[in-house]
């Protein structure tokens, strides 16, 4: 029987210290190569989705310093689109090269420009919260705020400050009925990324709107809606801990939508790091009744033949 896997992947599996497109690109190279277990399974159809938080920020920078009247910058949903479309070409080219190398046959390899529809009046548009960009110094924050007042920072899980905007949950992948029958024809397929162009729906069509989506939400979205049977987020870490970097932390390894509730009230995780990936997991398995599993991509094989990772259940 097919098993049909959504993978988000995080944004280690893109940027390095080095954000030119050569050091993505060799990346992603590294990535799509630790993925080549799950592309060698023929009993798994394997939909991937990715972050583009670091990409869209240092875009829009580029954007700006090359701003005029002649030469206008893009908003914030068409730089989405633009990484959307880099980050998928590089991707493409990544899995091209690794199914060479494997001497695998060379399955298509497509990347979907997709559209994330949410909802216009979504409480985020007044409170952003979603970091893009570079990380800031408390003097290059300073720096930033002078030249653009109307920017909002905060600072990022103990690493410097970086721009927040809205990130409003998905509700519909325009595009997702359209992707399914790629990935039952086997095709290797990029959707959803950077969480989706944002737009919301009109009585003329859509819109797109200032704001970035948060890639988890957008993969759980992405899962239900291709009607997976596993949602598996890829991060730094093959785990998910209670008591993080205490002397008496603990290893998740099987746990309850329930139990991950309980965890979460207790604060448990970092809100700009893991928290989005519990939360996105939860509601797909709510959702579902699926299952969904957090964990590394070095530990990808043990995924697959031991159900490793934290696996959260109904």
């Amino acid at each position: 029987m097919v098993r049909r896997i959504v993978v988000a992947l995080g944004g280690n599996a893109i940027l390095t210290d080095d954000p030119s497109a050569q050091a993505q690109e060799k990346a992603l190279e590294t990535t799509a190569e630790q993925l080549i277990p799950l592309i060698r399974n023929n009993d798994v159809e394997m939909v991937v989705t990715h972050g583009n938080g670091p990409q869209v920020g240092n875009l829009l920078l580029q954007q700006l310093a090359a701003n005029s009247p002649k030469n206008p910058a893009m908003p914030l949903d068409t730089a989405v689109a633009m990484t959307q479309g880099q980050i998928g070409f590089w991707m493409g080219q990544a899995f091209t090269r690794a199914l060479i190398k494997n001497e695998m046959e060379r399955v298509p390899v497509i990347s979907v420009v997709t559209r994330t529809v949410v909802d216009a009046n979504d409480a985020a548009f007044e409170k952003p919260t979603k970091p893009i960009g570079p990380f800031y110094d408390e003097a290059g924050v300073t720096e930033m705020k002078a030249q653009y007042p109307d920017w909002i920072f905060v600072e990022d899980s103990g690493r410097g400050y970086r721009r927040v905007v809205p990130s409003p949950k998905p509700t519909r992948i325009v595009e997702a009925e359209a992707i399914k029958p790629l990935i039952s024809s086997s095709v290797l397929v990029t959707v959803s990324g950077g969480g989706g162009i944002p737009v919301v729906e009109t009585s003329d069509g859509y819109e797109g709107v200032e704001a970035v989506i948060d890639k988890d939400f957008s993969a759980a979205k992405v899962a239900e809606l291709v009607e997976a049977d596993d949602l598996l987020i890829l991060t730094a870490v093959d785990n998910v801990f209670v008591n993080f970097n205490k002397e008496n932390q603990k290893k998740l390894e099987t746990v309850t939508v329930k139990e991950m509730q309980t965890y979460i009230q207790e604060g448990q995780f970092a809100a700009g790091s893991m928290l989005p990936k519990v939360q996105a997991a939860m509601e797909f398995v709510a959702r579902t009744g699926r299952p969904a599993t957090i964990t590394s991509l070095e530990n990808l094989e043990d995924f697959l033949n031991n159900d490793s990772g934290t696996k959260i259940i109904p």
